[in-house]
């Protein structure tokens, strides 16, 4: 299956329908990149889209689709007198703050012509990401920087690989249950900002102060439960980062672990059949670090970290057992970071 979408830019385009609501990621990031352009002046393209980044499993096929569009356009752009981000604030742009600003416009896209309320790590990553590193992005600031497994000095053959386990279950964040768990979290934001001004997002929040206004000011029930999950994996992640560049996958295996329940618990994003996948990595025994959901949720994919002469082992136990306790069939690949 091979869809053609054909439509016309301008400033007045609005959002597909139906089977073509695919194309709206083009779109909207089209429209984007128009006020780079003079006022007479419009995109004419024809465009090939290839890619093997499953889709509405988690693994941001949405965000690789906004950010190839946006490099094609940068590429005409730059070809026309180099006019790429000239509309941007701070133009001319460095290199870096090309990376950042067309993050910024494929969430913008995804927000605004597509509907749904998504942050900026997917579009950052797909950005700004090199091969053979990690990210650790501030998503306020959106400062970052690459972290390596292991640190500069350690050697790709001695740090363990990820398995990327896809259940088939298929999830779409614009109709389900993702704008809801950001509503939620405001509404924990609001009660936070009540008992301590500071607190503006939740990023701001300790777990001390979640704590305090679970006693004293009526944070309580699934509010209580989604403050909890971001402030503790917000610190999860800070952690994860710093055990990754000190090669103690131990302790990056635990945090995933956490990760997961907390994912499971108290956000709510998880499911049955992505549980399962999750326990039978954990239980796998020796060679496998940690397991956890990732991406929106809702199904998808899980992502386990595992030391490279298991991943196969791993690999072929999770399709047989997977299909053994749910009746479906799994997708397995080895991957590494930012390869």
């Amino acid at each position: 299956n091979n869809p053609v979408a054909e439509f016309h830019v301008s400033p007045s385009l609005e959002a597909s329908t139906g089977s073509n609501k695919w194309v709206n990621y083009v779109q909207g990031v089209v429209l984007q990149y128009l006020p780079d352009l003079k006022e007479d002046e419009t995109f004419i393209f024809d465009l090939a889209i290839v890619g093997d980044v499953p889709l509405g499993s988690g693994l941001s096929s949405s965000a690789s689709l906004e950010v190839a569009t946006a490099v094609f356009l940068e590429r005409i752009l730059d070809s026309h007198g180099g006019v790429a981000y000239c509309s941007a604030k701070d133009a001319p742009l460095s290199e870096k703050q090309r990376k950042m600003e067309r993050a910024v416009r494929c969430k913008l896209a995804e927000n605004i012509f597509c509907g749904v309320p998504c942050g900026i790590m997917d579009q950052f990553v797909s950005s700004a990401g090199c091969e053979g590193k990690l990210l650790l992005l501030d998503c306020r600031s959106l400062d970052y920087r690459e972290v390596s497994m292991g640190g500069e000095s350690a050697s790709s053959s001695d740090a363990p690989v990820l398995v990327i386990t896809n259940s088939n279950v298929k999830h779409d964040l614009g109709d389900g249950e993702y704008p809801v768990r950001v509503r939620q979290c405001k509404e924990a934001t609001d009660i936070l900002t009540k008992m301590n001004p500071s607190i503006q997002s939740l990023r701001d929040a300790t777990m001390k102060d979640v704590e305090a206004a679970a006693q004293s000011a009526g944070l309580e029930g699934v509010l209580l439960q989604r403050a909890r999950h971001v402030v503790s994996e917000n610190e999860r992640t800070v952690k994860t980062a710093d055990a990754l560049e000190k090669g103690d996958w131990e302790t990056v295996g635990k945090l995933m672990n956490a990760s997961h329940t907390s994912m499971r618990d108290d956000y709510e994003v998880s499911c049955e059949e992505i549980d399962v996948l999750v326990d039978l990595a954990q239980t796998f025994g020796d060679g496998v670090f940690g397991s956890r959901l990732t991406g929106g949720g809702f199904g998808g994919c899980t992502v386990t970290l595992v030391k490279k002469d298991s991943a196969q082992e791993l690999i072929e136990y999770l399709k047989t057992q997977y299909e053994a306790k749910t009746g479906s069939k799994c997708v397995c690949f080895e991957t590494a970071a930012a390869s």
